[in-house]
Formats: structure tokens, sequence, C-alpha cells
């Protein structure tokens, strides 16, 4: 049997390399283990937020009403391929956040499906806890959660607008990998209107257990909530310099 000189890198790295082969294909082995992959990933883009559990686990987190939205795509298939139609409120979920009397509030938080619902299902109670509890301790006023079916980033842009916040933090399902089918993004916006462009939103990606730790994406977001509330910046203006700085404590 030959050796293979790169199989060490399986230990550093997920990433298919150093797989093996058998003529100019993968041994069987791991050909069934990349169909298999492949297989999650496809599921995640199709799979559904569970709207009755994560409005119970919001609701605990935040102890206020979970406002449920949708966007104006009609289904998954329009989903995929009418980005835009992703991007704004229905007609009816518009008229709901316009008819609710709220005040000025310093962060509104929206929870969207995007292209895994399922990566929200199990990341998001714990994220949005830490970042919550640690909020209230220094006294920021926070406007109701929203979820979102069929959502994408920009949609929060105009959630934020209406609900009057002053920064919108936006948690989204990514685009899954073969070996990660599960993996959260957050992207955050100072002053939230229709039409912002991505170069005034920062974001945190790959959190999931094998990726960035609920824990560490907590941190992070924390510091960029406190730069921009500071600096009144967000964005390529706001350098992420979080290092060793603990804003879980």
């Amino acid at each position: 049997m030959q050796i293979d000189h790169w199989q060490f890198l399986q230990n550093y790295t997920p990433a298919r390399i150093a797989r093996g082969r058998a003529g100019h294909s993968f041994p069987t082995t791991e050909l069934l283990k990349f169909q298999a992959d492949h297989a999650q990933a496809r599921d995640a883009v199709y799979s559904v937020l569970d709207i009755p559990v994560l409005q119970e686990s919001l609701k605990i987190i935040l102890d206020s009403p979970i406002i449920t939205l949708k966007s104006r795509v009609e289904n998954r298939s329009e989903y995929l391929q009418r980005p835009d139609l992703g991007r704004t409120l229905s007609q009816d979920s518009r008229k709901i956040l316009q008819e609710i009397n709220v005040e000025e509030s310093d962060i509104c938080f929206v929870v969207v499906d995007g292209l895994s619902a399922e990566a929200i299902n199990q990341n998001i109670t714990n994220v949005l806890g830490n970042i919550i509890a640690k909020l209230k301790k220094i006294n920021w006023t926070i406007a109701p959660i929203c979820l979102v079916e069929q959502g994408r980033v920009a949609v929060a842009d105009e959630i934020g607008f209406l609900l009057k916040s002053k920064i919108v933090v936006v948690f989204i399902g990514e685009r899954p990998g073969l070996t990660s089918p599960n993996s959260m993004g957050a992207y955050l916006t100072l002053h939230p209107r229709v039409g912002v462009t991505d170069e005034s939103r920062n974001c945190v990606s790959n959190i999931r257990p094998e990726g960035m730790s609920s824990e560490a994406a907590s941190q992070k977001i924390l510091y960029l909530l406190t730069e921009m509330k500071t600096k009144k910046i967000s964005g390529v203006n706001l350098k992420d310099e979080v290092n060793d700085l603990k804003y879980l404590d």
C-alpha cells in the first residue's frame, strides 16, 4: 500500500484532503461520506424554523412577546431564486410592526432562517441568552425579538427602523458547507433603515459547536455593540480589536 505523506493534515482540518484514491475517484468509504455530507447540506437549506420552541425559549430570555414575521417570499423555491424578495417584509408583517406602539430602543434582535434554519434552531438560544443577560446589566433598552421566515440579512434593516432601534443584530443561518450544515452568522448594523448596504455592517460568522463557540461569539458581538454605541460607527469604519477583552464577565 502506497503511503500518503499528506495524510497527517486530516488531524488539523475537516477539509477533504489526503482521503485516498481508487483510480480517478475516492475510495468507496470516502465517497459515501461525501454523499452523506452533501445530503446534510441540502437538508439544511430546506430546514424550517422550529417556531413554537424558539418562541418559548426566546420569551424566557427577554421576558417579552416574540413577534413572528414573514418576508415577501411565498415558498422555499422562490426564496432560492429571488433573494430580493427575502430582503423585505410582506405587507401583513410590515403592518404588524407599524401598528405596534414602541418607544425608541438601543437594540433590536432579529432571528432569520436564511439558508439553514437548523443552524438557528441549534445555536440561537445560548448566544442570544448570553448577550441579552449582559445588555440588561448595563441597562440597554431592547425591542421585542422578531422571528422571520424566508428572510435575508437586509430584512432586519426594515424591522429595526420600524421598531425605532438604534442598532439591529440579525442572526441568520449561513450557506451550509459539506462540513458545516449548522453554521449561524450575525450581522450588526448601526442606524438600520431600508437601503443600507453591506459595508455598513459588521459580521460574526461560523457560530457553531465545531466553529466559533457560543461564548466566543457572544463576547465578540458584545464588543462590537459596545464600540458601535460609543463611537457611533459600524461596518468598515469599525475595526474588530476584541483580542482578550472579556465582555461576558
